[in-house]
């Protein structure tokens, strides 16, 4: 698999149970300032690259995908945003991750089943958060960790 950058989507929906994310991720498109710390597809390292930003996606059937961006490529943990669950520290959450999707500009073509997690807290609360996405393939192995910069979302 060629791979000079990766995206990175999440979607967006209210978990209601104890210790969930309230209002993150949302319905749509929105994009989260910070710093991308690594991003790395199998034994390719794209982390130099990756851009100080990611999409949280959610679609109206409650997929959530979370997409890292680096050298023009595209890399997005996907999973079913109903099954988000209270993680092990107060305030966070976790995405089961079922689907790694790649793409080049703006459209994501390639899909491959893959069993991880993304862990997140509410980006916008005023202090920096860390999305960290882990997942695995019968070929490789997927990770990407950011930390937001806390402050208001950007809705494209």
């Amino acid at each position: 698999m060629r791979f000079a950058g990766i995206a990175f989507g999440l979607t967006v929906l209210t978990a209601t149970s104890a210790g969930a994310v309230e209002n993150f991720p949302s319905q749509g498109v929105t994009v989260v300032s910070g710093k991308c710390s690594k991003l790395v597809v199998g034994k390719l390292d794209a982390s130099k690259g990756c851009k100080a930003e990611i999409a949280s996606v959610t679609t109206p059937d409650g997929t959530v995908t979370f997409i890292f961006t680096s050298g023009g490529k595209m890399l997005g943990f996907q999973g079913n945003g109903k099954g988000i669950k209270p993680g092990s520290q107060k305030g966070t959450a976790q995405l089961p991750i079922d689907i790694i999707s790649t793409g080049a500009g703006n459209k994501m073509a390639g899909r491959v089943e893959a069993k991880g997690t993304c862990t997140f807290a509410n980006p916008y609360a005023g202090k920096p958060i860390a999305i960290e996405c882990s997942a695995k393939s019968t070929e490789m192995s997927f990770n990407g960790n950011f930390t937001s910069d806390g402050k208001a979302p950007r809705h494209k």
